[in-house]
This record gives C-alpha cells, structure tokens and sequence, in this order.
C-alpha cells in the first residue's frame, strides 16, 4: 500500500484549487459529500477573507457557484472556536443576502451548501460527519410538512428541506483514519497530507496529479513549509498558554487553601486534604452522636474547629 505525500489542503484550497483546470478536485470532493454530481461555475472569496495574519493561518474559505445556481461556503477553520455555530450561520445568512439582488423575489434565493471542516472537536458528539438541514415537524401528527403540488413545480422538489441551507460539519481530528468509503478518502487526505494509491474517490486521481509535494516548485515548497511551520508555531502557542493557565491555576489554589487553611486554625505541615477527611469524620461521627471530645481525639480537630464545622 503505497502513499503519497501531498501538499495540506487548506494550501491547495488558497493556491492551486481556484484555478479553473483545477476544478476537477472540488468537484470531487463535494459530489463525494453531497452524493450527486456538482460543476463548478466559478470560485470566488468568502466574506471572511480577513487581511489579519492570524485569522488567514486559521480560516481558509472559499465561495464555490456549480452550475445549476447553487452555493457552496466551504470554511477550514484549524483552531477552536467556541461561537462556530454563530460563525457558520452568518455566513449562510451573509451569503443569502449578498446574492440576491435588489427587488427580486424570495424564489430567486440561492440554495446554500454550508461545507466546514474543522481541525478541533467542535461541540459534542462520536461521529466525524455531522449533516444539518431545515424541516419542520406537526407538533401533534409528527408528520413532516411537505410542499403543495404547485410548490413542487416551482421548485422542482417535494421537500422543504431541499430548499434551504445546508450544513456538513467535518470534525477531521475525530476521523480514525480508516477509509470505509469514498468520502473518506477525502477526509483521509485532509487530516494526514496524504493520498493512498488505491483511492478511488471522484476527483482524487485529480488531486494526486497537482496536489503532489514533490511537483512544487523550490519557491511553492518554502512557502508551503513556513505554512506548516506557523501551525506548528501556533499549536505550541495554544499548548503553552494552556499549560501557563493550569500552573497559575494550581499555583492559585493551593495559596487559597493554606489561606483557608490558617484561618481554620489548620496545623502547621498538615494538608488541606488531611483537614477536609478529617472534617468529613467528625461530621459523621456527630451524626452517630458521638460527643465532641470524642470527635476531637480521633481526628486531631480542636473542639473550635468541630464548633465551627458543626456550626454551634
């Protein structure tokens, strides 16, 4: 089984995938996705293209038109996040807005395909694929509103679903690297860099051919290789701030349990662990009705400390 070495996709998606004789490989992946084949019209740059340094090495987005109208917003997002939710529905909502012209009907709004890979564990959940879509529900017949005959024709569906946005979560970190299907392909790709030869996924012979590492140019390598660097750079950062944070956390604590400590009388050399059992005793042991005298020869408390846990 061998395995190729590919450029990482959020590189592609800003370099190579926007050329239109490149096509070939979104398409692929996005027919993989969506399970029906999509042609791309054009790409163009989503409306979170930001100049700052940061947010281009964190977000990538691209804004895909197939040919039949519709929209894709396809996110990579490497870091989390935690208003992502709101963050994908503003860009739908934003994406809506945009493409509909002044003084046109509802009916010429754009189905929006909402496609977000993402490198953290956004939200909550065992799946690595995650599929959202709009329909509504009779409260009391749990039956699924439909559209009517006339709505149909206008529509070329019966599902109301079909008419508004899409959303697939792609949580790459979650992915076992096992390919069981065709979209795994894909998903393989994005989290290890990496194509094996026997893939057979649509657009991923495609990918194979432009995507290769070894067919950069010596100038396209050093600018995909600081890419790699700066995530690098960046994950050591998020993992610094994160040690940093629980050292003074701990730090903070035990300074707040010797306060407590000193001012329960706690014994100079004896824990705050120590303390909280022997609390935990003597509040037991007086639940038994054993006397106070008693409490305090088993468990090292003074008889103001046993007053002050058992609030006489």
């Amino acid at each position: 089984m061998k395995t190729r070495s590919m450029v990482s996709f959020d590189w592609a998606m800003k370099r190579l995938l926007r050329n239109k004789a490149n096509f070939e490989v979104l398409e692929g992946f996005l027919s993989e996705l969506v399970r029906r084949k999509i042609i791309i019209k054009s790409i163009g740059e989503s409306e979170s293209n930001k100049t700052d340094k940061k947010n281009k090495l964190n977000r990538v987005d691209i804004l895909v038109e197939s040919d039949d109208e519709e929209l894709v917003l396809i996110e990579l997002q490497f870091y989390n996040q935690d208003d992502y939710f709101q963050r994908m529905l503003y860009g739908v909502s934003k994406s809506v807005s945009e493409h509909l012209d002044k003084g046109n009907a509802y009916l010429k709004v754009r189905k929006i395909y909402s496609v977000n890979i993402v490198y953290f564990d956004l939200g909550e959940g065992d799946d690595y694929i995650y599929h959202g879509s709009t329909i509504f529900i009779g409260l009391h017949t749990n039956n699924e509103l439909m559209l009517n005959e006339k709505q149909r024709q206008l529509y070329n569906t019966s599902k109301i679903g079909e008419i508004y946005p899409e959303y697939f979560i792609i949580k790459v970190s979650k992915f076992n690297d096992v390919a069981k299907d065709t979209l795994d392909e894909w998903i393989y790709y994005f989290k290890n860099n990496k194509i094996q030869d026997e893939f057979t996924a649509q657009g991923i012979d495609k990918a194979r051919k432009i995507l290769s590492y070894e067919n950069l140019t010596p100038e396209e390598k050093i600018e995909h290789d600081a890419l790699l660097e700066e995530h690098r750079n960046r994950e050591s950062e998020i993992l610094t701030s994160y040690t940093d944070g629980e050292f003074k956390g701990r730090a903070e604590g035990e300074a707040i349990g010797l306060e407590k400590g000193e001012a329960i009388g706690l014994e100079k050399g004896k824990s705050l662990g120590e303390y909280n059992k022997a609390v935990t005793t003597a509040l037991k042991m007086s639940e038994d009705g054993i006397t106070k005298d008693i409490i305090s020869k088993y468990t090292g408390l003074s008889i103001k400390q046993i007053d002050e846990i058992l609030k006489i």
